[in-house]
């Protein structure tokens, strides 16, 4: 539901503009504006999840103004300002709300179903972050603390086992035993955090390939929908491409036979990235390439199954088990990646 205020706030006339809901993403609402021939996209941030929308408005106003003096070229898709000069309206129901325009001649892709568009994504990713490389990331508020912290979500996994529900608990066993023997995964990522060699920069945190911009040509254009851009570690940006690109499923298939990791669709991230990374990465961080996808991909097994334990209190459930399923897919992924390991290295040394 749009309220009233949010029209008034950026001159529109509610009576003429046509309204189309979007079914574009799982966190916020989001809807298609067309007014005089214009056409916006205007979302209701989830409140709920991001507990300070100021902050995502105050980082994308930061780096908006970064771009704009460092590349003026680059097609860097703003909020609109409102009457009152503001990136976003708040609403007397304490609702958020923001205006972006609509890039013409543009489209997103749900799924990856190609290299090529792995390939244009991994860039566009590397390429915003290589723009990014001289901007103050102190500068940066966390919109979502802890998102990627292997570290807390290895402790809350362990703390999911005191659970009271013993049925589940007692299904979950070979589950667990499965996820505990990858406990290095979690010592590997503690070790990054304590080796200076390893540079927090301005990070997306979601790259899945819906929040790219393609042009009619497939081309990518830019990045978008930059809620949780925060200082971070490029493993998190390579590792949610690996989790989401290499696999033909997503973690809602419960036919694991399914799973796999396709070499091609591994090396088009590898060079769509390191075409825009190559100067900014150090050698121990390229090391650490693969293990990025080990990492993403380890933390959401470990999110699932601490939800499925704690009898679906985050994620929800749309039916009995879906947490567990979800869980045990991503540990297969995890054992297709682990397996390829040395053939995904040689891909790299070549």
């Amino acid at each position: 539901m749009i309220n009233d205020e949010v029209f008034l706030a950026y001159g529109f006339d509610k009576n003429i503009i046509k309204i189309e809901p979007l079914n574009t993403g799982l966190i916020n609402s989001t809807w298609k504006i067309k007014s005089s021939n214009q056409y916006f996209i205007l979302q209701k941030i989830n409140k709920n999840i991001f507990k300070k929308p100021r902050a995502i408005a105050s980082n994308t106003r930061l780096i908006a103004e970064y771009l704009n003096k460092a590349n003026p070229d680059y097609l860097f898709v703003a909020p609109v300002k409102t009457k009152a000069n503001e990136e976003m309206v708040k609403t007397a129901a304490d609702d958020y709300f923001r205006l972006f325009p609509f890039v013409k001649n543009s489209h997103t892709i749900a799924t990856v179903e190609k290299p090529q568009q792995a390939f244009e994504a991994s860039k566009k990713f590397g390429e915003f972050t290589k723009l990014l490389s001289n901007f103050p990331v102190e500068k940066l508020q966390t919109t979502l603390p802890d998102f990627h912290n292997l570290s807390l979500r290895y402790q809350q996994f362990l703390g999911s086992l005191k659970t009271k529900n013993k049925k589940r608990l007692q299904l979950s066993n070979e589950l667990i035993q499965s996820i505990k023997e990858h406990k290095n995964i979690v010592d590997t990522y503690e070790n990054i955090l304590q080796n200076p060699c390893f540079k927090i920069r301005v990070t997306h945190h979601d790259t899945k390939i819906s929040n790219v911009l393609f042009d009619k040509n497939n081309n990518g254009l830019c990045v978008i929908d930059l809620d949780t851009v925060m200082p971070g570690y490029f493993i998190s940006d390579i590792g949610d491409m690996m989790r989401t690109y290499l696999s033909p499923v997503n973690e809602e298939e419960r036919d694991f036979s399914k799973i796999e990791v396709r070499e091609e669709y591994f090396a088009s991230i590898w060079n769509g990235y390191m075409s825009q990374m190559k100067n900014e990465l150090n050698e121990k961080e390229r090391k650490m390439f693969i293990y990025s996808g080990k990492y993403l991909i380890y933390i959401q097994a470990l999110r699932f199954i601490t939800d499925y334990l704690n009898d679906d209190i985050y994620y929800g459930a749309k039916y009995e088990g879906q947490n567990f399923v979800r869980a045990g897919n991503q540990m297969v992924l995890l054992q297709r990646l682990i397996e390829k390991e040395k053939v995904l290295q040689k891909i790299i040394d070549e």
